[in-house]
């Protein structure tokens, strides 16, 4: 696959269309390897993906429990 250089601003760079992007699901950022000859484009996948999960079954498993005490115990002092 061709694509070509594009300005942008002092810059330059490529335009990866829609069905690109879906596919390896590139979301907003990339990694840049730079490689004997080759510039290699790897996705950046979202650092919280999962957490929603993860934190469910801790919970189902009674996980979830404070390591350390709440410092605010004392509500009336926030009313």
């Amino acid at each position: 696959m061709e694509l070509s250089i594009i300005r942008i601003g002092n810059s330059k760079g490529i335009r990866l269309n829609k069905s690109i992007l879906q596919r390896y699901n590139i979301q907003d950022k990339v990694e840049v390897i730079l490689e004997k000859g080759r510039i290699i484009l790897k996705p950046v996948p979202n650092t919280r993906q999962g957490w929603e999960d993860a934190f469910r079954e801790m919970h189902d498993n009674k996980e979830d429990t404070l390591l350390i005490p709440d410092v605010f115990e004392d509500e009336e002092e926030w009313n």
